[in-house]
């Protein structure tokens, strides 16, 4: 019988596995299909910045600890696999046009109060560096720290690193379909070929997470985002960092590579599909700050369902009325930004170990 049983394998679980099994714990992960293809693989690696000294809530708290543990954790991987996720720190630009001017200032200042590195730029910097932006774009600033990493790289890592490390044991393309409880104690999950007992158990199944803990009585409010993203091919690159305005994006890839992203759709079930209009809306939004990209090749797209969550935090905790049942989901846009702190305070809230930072305002039965 396993000490621990993960419920998912996307990045949050692969990464709590890897955890547990370092401090000697015998790890029992489950996934209902191949490992680390969903929200985990789909997204484009960006890896923001923070600093841990001036934290103040919760969404910075789990960036400024995982911007700490990204680069040790890389090397430690490959090491460990010889396999390299693709981690560097690369820069980004947030851009900015006509009439945006009050939120790049806004976005400069709390950055500024978190205490990290940006350096505001006026049109002519914003271009120095990056010829092809748009001429239409008037402001913006640079974020020196940012990183990024190749998500199917660094999944193929963990899965690795997990089977050469002992201690766990993984299935794929089994799906969890309930429960065994005794009292408060959950004792067991129901699988098609079977149950697996555990003394622990952790839900970490992305956006159907919710589906699993109704069954415990608990509704946590996590249900499908989708977004889409197009890779293009820009062979030389066209962009050397990456590019955001708002919500958006583009990923420079060393091999020439960039990656669009992304739509944000809701009501959409959990039905993965590229769609004629989330489609032309990211290259629109491309053309529109890239206007050379209009003649660059599209490579490829996919999509994937973000494990949305009230004000985008996940659940990170004991689930209410069971004593060895704890979640890590509801990441929404952020689960492989901060998988490495969400897996190391995980880690040590299961084995009873002194806790990293505070989890207040990420437990499982807030209201919001």
């Amino acid at each position: 019988m396993a000490d621990v049983l993960v419920i998912g394998g996307g990045v949050i679980g692969l990464s709590l596995a890897w955890e547990l099994a370092g401090q000697g714990a015998q790890v029992t992960l489950l996934d209902r299909q191949s490992l680390g293809q969903e929200a985990s693989w789909a997204g484009a690696g960006m890896l923001p910045p923070g600093k841990v000294a001036s934290a103040m809530n919760p969404e910075q708290r789990l960036r400024a600890h995982s911007h700490e543990l990204w680069q040790p954790l890389s090397e430690a991987l490959a090491d460990q696999t010889g396999i390299d996720n693709g981690y560097r720190i690369c820069g980004a630009l947030e851009v900015g046009f006509p009439g945006e001017h009050d939120r790049i200032a806004k976005e400069i200042e709390t950055w500024n109060s978190e205490g990290v590195a940006v350096e505001p730029l006026d049109a002519t910097s914003l271009r120095k560096d990056e010829r092809v932006l748009s001429r239409e774009i008037e402001s913006g600033y640079l974020l020196p720290e940012m990183g990024q990493i190749r998500n199917p790289r660094h999944l193929k890592a963990l899965a690795v690193a997990c089977g050469l490390r002992g201690g766990v044991t993984m299935h794929s393309d089994l799906e969890v379909l309930g429960f065994e409880t005794q009292g408060d104690r959950v004792t067991a999950v129901r699988t098609p070929y079977g149950d697996f007992q555990a003394d622990q158990f952790c839900l970490a199944a992305g956006a159907w997470s919710s589906r699993l803990s109704e069954q415990l009585g608990v509704g946590l409010s996590v249900s499908p985002v989708r977004g889409q993203i197009v890779q293009l091919s820009t062979v030389p690159r066209v962009l050397t960092r990456i590019v955001q305005q708002g919500r958006r994006y583009f990923v420079p890839r060393p091999d020439g590579r960039l990656l669009i992203g992304a739509t944000e759709e809701y009501d959409t079930g959990f039905t993965k599909q590229n769609t004629a209009g989330g489609v032309a809306e990211l290259l629109q939004f491309a053309a529109r700050i890239v206007p050379c990209l209009e003649l660059a090749a599209i490579e490829r797209m996919w999509s994937g369902l973000r494990p949305g969550s009230p004000g985008g935090l996940p659940y990170l905790g004991k689930l209410p009325g069971k004593d060895n049942f704890f979640v890590a989901a509801g990441h929404f846009r952020n689960g492989l930004q901060m998988s490495p702190a969400t897996a190391r305070v995980m880690r040590q809230l299961i084995l009873g170990q002194d806790l990293d930072f505070s989890l207040d305002g990420l437990e499982c039965d807030r209201t919001s």
